[in-house]
């Protein structure tokens, strides 16, 4: 009764916009807030770069990734690493140290070797998005990677929640389904999340790929079935899916892997930049 009590006052904490972020988040959230203004001044977004050694240090790691360094020539300042990466992509590095923050300040050993597993599959599926939507779904790969790492910030909420309260995710079936949907929508409008993004991620649990996969929705799912390290919050129909789930929804299996065979440096070497 104890735990279904601490999610109900979670829920409704998240159903009237009063989540509670660490202060820790303040620098990228500020940084956001700048990128967001289509008149924002790149000295002004630098500035809030360096403020966060962080975000600084992922950022020059992410401009050196295969994906953004075809010639091989590496970036070894900030200024030069947004002036490679764009400003989109810097949004998205933003929004992964807000993410990932949730679970930076969880103490007890179980939950935080969860939040860290959690962060590997966001990072993979992340990555995983931007090869599949430019190669298969036919989508916009910038916002495939900006929705892959935010799609499990509903799930890093609770973990950095359940270290305050024992118990709280130990039976998936308290905190699954209604009260899972509320807090993610809670925090896409806390984050000020792009609505064709919030609602692809909103509407993955549980979901299954139609044919022909396609959008943003089917990006993040075929990513996850993917995805070489699980999230360790995935429901049971959800862990029950893998790659084989995948047959039928493109032209063959053959054809995904040489996909992925073709994309593996792109992928592995963003992964390795988000997990910085």
């Amino acid at each position: 009764m104890l735990k279904l009590d601490q999610i109900s006052h979670i829920v409704t904490q998240a159903a009237r916009g009063e989540l509670v972020f660490p202060t820790s988040v303040n620098a990228a959230l500020r940084l956001q807030m700048t990128l967001a203004d289509p008149d924002c001044d790149t000295e002004d977004v630098l500035r809030h770069v360096l403020a966060e050694p962080v975000l600084a240090a992922r950022s020059v790691a992410l401009a050196n990734a295969a994906v953004f360094n075809r010639n091989g020539t590496p970036i070894t300042s900030v200024r030069a690493a947004v002036a490679r990466v764009g400003y989109r992509h810097l949004y998205t590095m933003a929004a992964a140290m807000v993410v990932r923050q949730f679970g930076a300040r969880i103490r007890n050993p179980h939950l935080r070797a969860q939040a860290e597993q959690l962060w590997r599959h966001t990072a993979h599926v992340g990555a995983l998005s931007y090869v599949i939507a430019g190669k298969i779904t036919a989508t916009d790969p910038d916002t495939a990677l900006f929705a892959g790492i935010i799609h499990e910030a509903g799930g890093f909420y609770l973990l950095s929640q359940a270290d305050d309260m024992p118990g709280l995710l130990d039976d998936p079936a308290d905190w699954l389904g209604a009260p899972q949907e509320i807090i993610a929508r809670a925090l896409m409008k806390k984050l000020c999340i792009p609505d064709p993004v919030a609602l692809a991620v909103v509407s993955l649990p549980g979901a299954t790929l139609t044919p022909p996969p396609l959008g943003l929705r089917d990006t993040l799912l075929i990513a996850k079935h993917l995805a070489p390290v699980a999230s360790p919050l995935a429901s049971k129909q959800d862990a029950a899916q893998g790659p084989a789930g995948l047959a039928g929804f493109i032209d063959d299996n053959a054809a995904l892997e040489q996909i992925l065979r073709d994309s593996h440096d792109d992928a592995a070497s963003m992964s390795a930049a988000l997990l910085v």
